[in-house]
Protein backbone atom coordinates (compact mmCIF):
# COMPACT_ATOMS: atom_id res chain seq x y z
CA UNK A 1 0.00 0.00 0.00
CA UNK A 2 1.56 3.66 -1.37
CA UNK A 3 0.44 5.38 1.96
CA UNK A 4 2.41 2.88 3.74
CA UNK A 5 5.27 3.44 2.12
CA UNK A 6 5.42 6.88 2.50
CA UNK A 7 4.74 7.06 5.80
CA UNK A 8 7.91 5.10 6.41
CA UNK A 9 10.05 6.36 4.18
CA UNK A 10 9.10 9.92 6.27
CA UNK A 11 9.14 8.35 9.68
CA UNK A 12 12.87 7.44 8.49
CA UNK A 13 13.43 11.15 6.89
CA UNK A 14 12.08 13.87 9.70
CA UNK A 15 12.43 14.28 13.29
CA UNK A 16 8.94 14.41 13.61
CA UNK A 17 6.36 11.68 13.60
CA UNK A 18 3.96 11.92 10.81
CA UNK A 19 0.28 10.04 11.11
CA UNK A 20 -2.99 9.00 8.75
CA UNK A 21 -5.60 10.64 11.66
CA UNK A 22 -5.54 12.32 14.78
CA UNK A 23 -4.79 10.08 17.64
CA UNK A 24 -5.97 11.12 20.88
CA UNK A 25 -3.07 13.40 22.49
CA UNK A 26 -1.12 14.61 19.20
CA UNK A 27 2.79 15.49 19.99
CA UNK A 28 2.81 19.66 19.55
CA UNK A 29 4.48 18.96 15.88
CA UNK A 30 3.82 16.26 13.47
CA UNK A 31 2.63 15.58 9.80
CA UNK A 32 -0.45 14.39 9.06
CA UNK A 33 -0.60 12.11 5.56
CA UNK A 34 -3.69 12.56 3.72
CA UNK A 35 -4.21 10.59 0.07
CA UNK A 36 -6.87 12.62 -1.50
CA UNK A 37 -7.28 10.71 -5.08
CA UNK A 38 -5.83 7.52 -7.15
CA UNK A 39 -5.79 6.79 -10.52
CA UNK A 40 -4.88 4.14 -12.95
CA UNK A 41 -4.01 4.48 -16.41
CA UNK A 42 -2.17 2.21 -18.59
CA UNK A 43 -1.53 0.08 -15.84
CA UNK A 44 0.27 3.54 -14.40
CA UNK A 45 -1.24 4.09 -10.81
CA UNK A 46 -0.75 7.43 -9.31
CA UNK A 47 -2.19 9.28 -6.52
CA UNK A 48 -2.65 12.52 -5.15
CA UNK A 49 -1.20 13.25 -0.90
CA UNK A 50 -1.75 16.39 1.37
CA UNK A 51 0.95 16.24 3.61
CA UNK A 52 -0.29 18.67 6.78
CA UNK A 53 2.41 20.49 8.68
CA UNK A 54 1.55 21.18 12.22
CA UNK A 55 3.90 23.00 14.70
CA UNK A 56 3.36 25.56 17.57
CA UNK A 57 3.74 28.71 15.38
CA UNK A 58 3.34 29.55 11.59
CA UNK A 59 7.12 30.38 11.33
CA UNK A 60 7.78 26.35 12.99
CA UNK A 61 5.27 25.10 10.38
CA UNK A 62 6.33 26.60 7.19
CA UNK A 63 9.96 25.12 8.16
CA UNK A 64 8.58 22.28 8.83
CA UNK A 65 6.75 21.97 5.45
CA UNK A 66 9.81 22.70 3.71
CA UNK A 67 11.49 19.65 5.37
CA UNK A 68 8.34 17.99 4.21
CA UNK A 69 8.86 18.91 0.72
CA UNK A 70 12.58 18.36 0.42
CA UNK A 71 11.98 14.76 1.93
CA UNK A 72 8.73 13.62 -0.23
CA UNK A 73 10.67 14.94 -3.45
CA UNK A 74 13.55 12.41 -2.21
CA UNK A 75 10.26 9.85 -2.34
CA UNK A 76 11.93 9.42 -6.37
CA UNK A 77 14.86 7.38 -4.56
CA UNK A 78 12.35 4.12 -3.71
CA UNK A 79 12.07 1.82 -6.51
CA UNK A 80 8.44 2.10 -5.91
CA UNK A 81 8.18 5.73 -6.72
CA UNK A 82 8.51 6.58 -10.45
CA UNK A 83 7.75 10.57 -9.99
CA UNK A 84 6.95 13.32 -7.25
CA UNK A 85 5.73 16.28 -8.84
CA UNK A 86 4.43 19.31 -6.02
CA UNK A 87 0.98 20.60 -6.91
CA UNK A 88 0.94 23.93 -4.40
CA UNK A 89 1.68 24.79 -0.89
CA UNK A 90 0.25 26.79 1.32
CA UNK A 91 -0.68 28.59 4.61
CA UNK A 92 -3.74 26.34 6.20
CA UNK A 93 -4.27 27.63 9.63
CA UNK A 94 -6.33 25.18 11.02
CA UNK A 95 -8.88 27.17 12.48
CA UNK A 96 -11.11 24.46 14.02
CA UNK A 97 -8.10 23.07 16.37
CA UNK A 98 -6.61 26.63 16.43
CA UNK A 99 -3.38 25.12 15.18
CA UNK A 100 -0.90 26.54 12.93
CA UNK A 101 -0.31 24.03 9.50
CA UNK A 102 1.04 24.25 6.41
CA UNK A 103 0.06 21.88 3.83
CA UNK A 104 1.72 21.01 0.55
CA UNK A 105 0.16 18.80 -2.23
CA UNK A 106 2.00 16.38 -4.45
CA UNK A 107 1.05 13.92 -7.25
CA UNK A 108 3.27 11.23 -7.07
CA UNK A 109 3.32 8.16 -9.51
CA UNK A 110 4.14 4.50 -8.34
CA UNK A 111 4.32 0.97 -9.19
Amino acid sequence: MIEVVIKDYLDGHLDVPSFFEHEGKMPSTYVLIEKTSGRMQNQLKSATFAFQSYAPSMYEAALLNEQVKTAVDKLVELDTISGVHLNSDYNFTDTAMKAYRYQAVFDINYY
